[in-house]
């Protein structure tokens, strides 16, 4: 059931994020201890600030209003995906390329199931980061489909 709300809403905000020039980064409906929580997370270049996701929350609002899809008391929330979105599509990861990235493999590849550094390359079968050795850089290609996580990144 979770999948299917967190797919209608998807197809309900869509025009909304168009109309704003906005992008939708990810939707969830999920439960917590006894609450139930339509957590939607938007992005775009410019970054979003709370005014922004006030404005898409009263117009996601009303359009689930109209609908009325969630039969259960639930809470709405919309945010930034913030400085380290999740990584979804190929589209994410091309917009990714020269930025730092944090991904986990569901095996072990060189050695490793965690990589961090800067994605340098991608195509529709892998990724490739330049991961930092000590003193020296390893550029490790990993496909995606042995990808299991992956998201922006803040390495210091």
């Amino acid at each position: 059931m979770a999948s299917v709300i967190a797919k209608m809403t998807d197809e309900l905000i869509a025009p909304i994020l168009k109309q704003m020039n906005l992008e939708l980064v990810d939707t969830e409906f999920v439960k917590e201890g006894k609450n139930r929580y339509l957590r939607v997370f938007i992005d775009s270049p410019q970054g979003v600030d709370l005014d922004t996701c006030t404005a898409v929350s009263e117009k996601l609002s009303e359009a689930l209003d109209r609908r009325d899809p969630i039969k259960e008391a639930y809470f709405l929330e919309v945010s930034s995906a913030g400085a380290e979105r999740p990584l979804k599509t190929y589209e994410d990861f091309t917009k990714a390329v020269g930025k730092d990235v944090h991904l986990t493999t569901y095996e072990l590849i060189k050695g490793s199931k965690v990589f961090e550094g800067k994605l340098t390359d991608v195509n529709r079968e892998s990724v490739t980061i330049a991961v930092k050795k000590k003193t020296r850089v390893e550029y490790v290609t990993l496909p995606f489909d042995k990808i299991a996580s992956s998201r922006l990144a803040i390495i210091f």
